[in-house]
């Protein structure tokens, strides 16, 4: 059985910074939560909450839940993250992942192709950066190092960080939903961190999972609502899943709705996103199935959510990302910590 531990996400931003990010922060890091994570999307960065988050707090793991791989090169990823463990006193952990298509063709202004092999080249040049052992070369498809292609002056070199890293092997998580990708993960991260998970479905990601190293860590967000009426718990998670799985892809390409296919429901799958992009958003959500959106959270009474956690612990999932107040964060460390 696993010795749970609780991390608290603060995904990326609306219109405005959460208010009280520091203050939250501080409460999970008194109630023993074990990492802080902050996403980005299109509008905040993920570092820069971070190093403010770091110098409030002692002890608390800082993570990118998750830092997009188009945002920066692999080198400034490298140095970002060099950076902010140094700052920390060796508390970084970097989260990757590729995003979607419409985020990086449409906000980054670049191509979606061949996001495993991206994946891979990246996480090799940072590895490669911050074990600092020799001037970084990849001879890749996506980041040459020194590059050479069209445009170069023919004038660069091969480097190695002129700052030296606090840990060579800061831990490397990635967000990964496919096969292929998950597969990838557990042979070249020390983490992972899925979108969905179910510790009632094992099957969906155990022989994806059968290549990951000793001390791998899976780390899944989950949606906890506490409410003695189940339904009503779980009406946020529902909504979720119908703005994720109904409108986050286009009609032939959409990784949400395939994972919800893999996970047992194909047809709701396939009606949630039909009905999302004729406009009814609301029957979408309503085309959820409870049981779906249940394996997957943590809702409704507290002696339920109690039960529920049994389960989760005695899944291959090593922590549990939570989003919520105070009040919330307290009551999920009674029942978890």
């Amino acid at each position: 059985m696993t010795d749970l531990s609780l991390g608290l996400h603060l995904g990326y931003w609306g219109a405005l910074p959460q208010p009280n990010l520091v203050e939250l922060t501080q409460e999970a890091e008194s109630l023993g939560y074990d990492s802080v994570w902050v996403a980005e999307s299109w509008g905040n960065d993920c570092f820069t909450p971070l190093a403010w988050l770091g110098a409030n707090t002692s002890r608390i793991r800082l993570g990118t839940g998750i830092a997009q791989l188009s945002a920066r090169t692999p080198a400034s990823c490298a140095m970002a993250t060099l950076a902010l463990d140094h700052l920390s006193e060796g508390r970084m952990i970097l989260g990757l992942g590729v995003s979607g298509p419409q985020v990086v063709e449409g906000w980054y202004g670049q191509p979606y192709s061949k996001p495993i092999t991206r994946t891979r080249e990246y996480v090799d040049i940072i590895r490669k950066i911050l074990a600092r052992k020799e001037p970084v070369t990849s001879d890749g498809e996506f980041y040459p190092l020194p590059y050479s292609g069209t445009g170069s002056w023919g004038m660069g070199k091969s480097l190695k960080s002129i700052v030296h890293p606090l840990r060579s092997d800061v831990p490397i998580f990635i967000g990964a939903e496919g096969p292929k990708n998950v597969t990838q993960t557990a042979r070249i991260a020390d983490g992972w961190l899925p979108l969905y998970y179910s510790p009632y479905r094992p099957e969906v990601y155990s022989d994806q999972l059968t290549d990951a190293k000793p001390g791998f860590e899976i780390t899944a967000t989950v949606l906890a609502n506490v409410d003695d009426d189940l339904s009503r718990a779980l009406y946020p998670v529902k909504a979720m899943l119908g703005f994720y799985i109904g409108g986050m892809g286009s009609k032939d390409k959409n990784f949400h709705r395939d994972l919800m296919a893999r996970m047992g429901y194909p047809d709701e799958a396939e009606e949630i996103q039909e009905l999302f992009f004729a406009g009814k958003k609301d029957q979408a959500i309503e085309v959820v199935p409870d049981k779906f959106a249940d394996e997957i959270s943590l809702c409704g009474p507290v002696d339920r959510i109690k039960e529920k956690l049994y389960d989760w612990k005695k899944s291959p999932v090593t922590s549990l990302l939570i989003n919520g107040d105070a009040n919330l964060l307290r009551k999920m460390a009674e029942l978890a910590l």
